[in-house]
């Protein structure tokens, strides 16, 4: 593919240079029409009338000498005399053609403009036309005789040592042109190339890459965004190998437990105390399971259409207050401690969604904290914003997990927090909540002195 993009290039660049030249030459060809051959047709008229003037004006002079003189300093020369005699002075005509009826004009008195008559298919290069009809004729009077003198410039000569140097600077320009087109082409496929190793192996899960991103052009810019496309890529897929095994954990665990209490359930010498407890049991597993799903079709929702948001006016501390009394045993049970500070504050959002937020920051408060801890909520408006926070004494997070933590399906340690339930889609979906009204989510944490989360929205001005 690289080989085909190289070629079509460098045909390209050839085609463009070449198809500049021919452009090139026919506008020269209509300027050459238009303005230089009528020029030149009256510039050689203007010297052959003074080459005419001379010997009629001087009869002592001798004539033969006198044009024989003249084509020495680069002029082609052709006399008739009106007996029908003729002679040519330097460098010979290579069609030496010349229609009857055009000499004797001349000799009865008219001009020839055979430069300005001469043909338009000969584009440009009818100016180098040696032939005896691209001259100029004008009649001369010498000792009592009429002549006919046609002439033209003895184009060789003049170029003789010039048209050798143009030939090898034409054929030098084309050559490097071309040179120089397959070079920088290489050049600048070769990032190109390099890209497209880069993406096979990224295609088959290669995502230590290497390529130049220091360049400072669009193929720079195209490596550096190429790279951190592939760092997101093995995020992608590390988060996707820790979501099949928690995903894995969190439903094949309930599953197994749900199966386990059936089997007890189902033996005779169960008391009716043992059965409440599995049948318990069977309903708190069958919630976990309940609760996977729905998170996973809420954000599925939220992916798909920002349009399910129904944004009304509504007082978020009322509604904050409201969840924290539904926690209340929860806190108890837990022997946490909770304060808040929530002065009445209207925010113009999804109320349901903005609910779902709260739930899952108040709920993370509680789960990861500690026995005899402590969680701060507070609302504050000013500036044109509303910023609520949750702030618990909890079990806190490093840097590393802190950027990670609105990953989806990302735990932050699955390890330590494995008796902990969750399904690491909760942040996530906060965020995405928030960000579809316009704010932002800050997290301030540190381990083992616990964790504040700061939400911002627009605030609503009535």
């Amino acid at each position: 593919m690289m080989k085909s993009l190289y070629t079509k290039f460098v045909v390209v660049t050839i085609s463009i240079m070449l198809f500049s030249g021919l452009l090139a030459f026919l506008l020269s060809n209509v300027y050459y029409q238009k303005e230089l051959k009528p020029y030149n047709d009256m510039k050689m008229t203007a010297f052959a009338r003074s080459i005419a003037s001379f010997p009629t004006e001087n009869p002592t002079v001798d004539l033969e000498s006198y044009l024989q003189n003249t084509s020495t300093i680069g002029y082609q020369i052709y006399l008739v005399k009106e007996t029908g005699e003729d002679r040519f002075f330097g460098a010979p005509f290579r069609d030496q053609h010349l229609e009857e009826q055009v000499v004797q004009s001349v000799l009865n008195g008219k001009e020839y403009h055979g430069i300005l008559q001469f043909p338009h298919k000969t584009f440009v290069t009818g100016f180098f036309a040696n032939e005896l009809t691209n001259t100029i004729g004008v009649p001369l009077s010498y000792k009592g005789g009429n002549y006919a003198i046609f002439l033209r410039p003895n184009i060789k000569l003049l170029f003789n040592e010039m048209h050798l140097l143009f030939a090898t600077l034409l054929a030098l320009t084309i050559f490097l042109s071309i040179l120089f087109v397959l070079l920088s082409t290489r050049y600048l496929i070769k990032p190109i190339t390099k890209l497209t190793t880069a993406t096979t192996a990224l295609a088959n899960g290669q995502y230590t890459i290497r390529l130049d991103h220091t360049r400072n052009d669009e193929l720079g810019k195209l490596s550096e965004s190429f790279l951190t496309m592939a760092q997101k890529l093995e995020r992608v897929e590390e988060t996707r190998k820790e979501f099949i095994s928690n995903i894995s954990h969190d439903i094949q665990s309930p599953l197994a437990n749900i199966q386990g209490y059936t089997a007890l359930l189902e033996k005779d010498n169960v008391s009716k105390e043992e059965k409440e407890e599995y049948v318990g049991v069977i309903n708190g597993e069958i919630k976990r399971l309940s609760t996977l799903t729905k998170q996973l079709l809420l954000l599925s929702s939220l992916d798909r259409n920002e349009e399910i948001l129904q944004k009304k006016v509504f007082n978020v501390s009322e509604q904050i207050r409201l969840l924290v009394q539904n926690y209340q045993w929860q806190l108890r049970e837990k022997e946490i401690m909770l304060s808040y500070a929530l002065p009445k504050v209207e925010l113009k959002g999804d109320s349901s969604l903005l609910n779902t937020v709260w739930d899952n920051l108040l709920s993370n408060a509680i789960k990861y904290n500690k026995t005899n801890g402590t969680i701060d909520i507070t609302v504050i408006e000013q500036n044109g914003q509303v910023m609520i926070s949750f702030q618990d004494t909890g079990i806190g997070m490093s840097k590393q997990a802190q950027s990670r933590i609105f990953d989806r399906f990302y735990r932050v340690d699955s390890a330590r927090t494995r008796t902990i339930e969750g399904t690491g889609l909760g942040l996530s979906i906060v965020e995405t909540i928030i960000h579809m009204h316009d704010g932002h989510i800050h997290v301030e944490s540190a381990e083992e002195q616990g964790t504040k989360i700061t939400i911002t929205l627009p605030g609503y001005s009535s």
